[in-house]
């Protein structure tokens, strides 16, 4: 029996003729998928912190999360603009509705995790609740920007730089 393949509409054709491959990367290696592994473990860990602050209520934590806050909202800032490169210099990936479902759920992702370093640069005795909080809901939109962001990298193939070779 032979399988008949469903037609692909034009668009969706000249979709997968594009080209996904990074702009933005050091000897064939993208920047952007390099730099965003530092605010998601540092976004996660500030929660960690919090949960111990809340748990032990030592001044420790207090410091140690705004430390983590800082350095999440400071990498998290350096790899949006690597990733907004990507997305502004490469036609593939702009054309994607992925890319811009990545590109609003981190630029949220970005704006929580600096309101968190803010709250706790300015009143550190806010971290619990709202410091707790908004860790929270920062770690919940580091799902969500992932999700897509891996989708886009596994499913379609962003920013992958395959020689011919392999």
């Amino acid at each position: 029996m032979v399988e008949e393949k469903e037609p692909v509409s034009p668009v969706m054709a000249d979709l997968r003729e594009m080209d996904l491959t990074s702009a933005v990367a050091v000897a064939g290696h993208p920047l952007h998928a390099m730099s965003v592994h530092f605010p998601i473990a540092l976004v996660i860990g500030t929660l960690g912190i919090d949960v111990l602050y809340w748990f032990w209520g030592d001044p420790f934590f207090l410091r140690a999360g705004v430390w983590s806050a800082g350095f999440a909202f400071a990498f998290g800032v350096a790899a949006a603009l690597v990733g907004t490169a990507e997305l502004l210099l490469v036609k593939g990936i702009r054309s994607r509705v992925g890319s811009w479902t990545h590109a609003v759920a981190a630029m949220t992702l970005l704006a929580i995790a600096g309101t968190n370093w803010g709250l706790r640069l300015v009143a550190p005795e806010e971290v619990l609740p709202h410091g707790l909080a908004l860790s929270v809901l920062a770690s919940i939109f580091t799902g969500i920007a992932g999700w897509h962001g891996g989708k886009l990298v596994f499913d379609h193939g962003v920013g992958l730089m395959v020689s011919p070779d392999e």
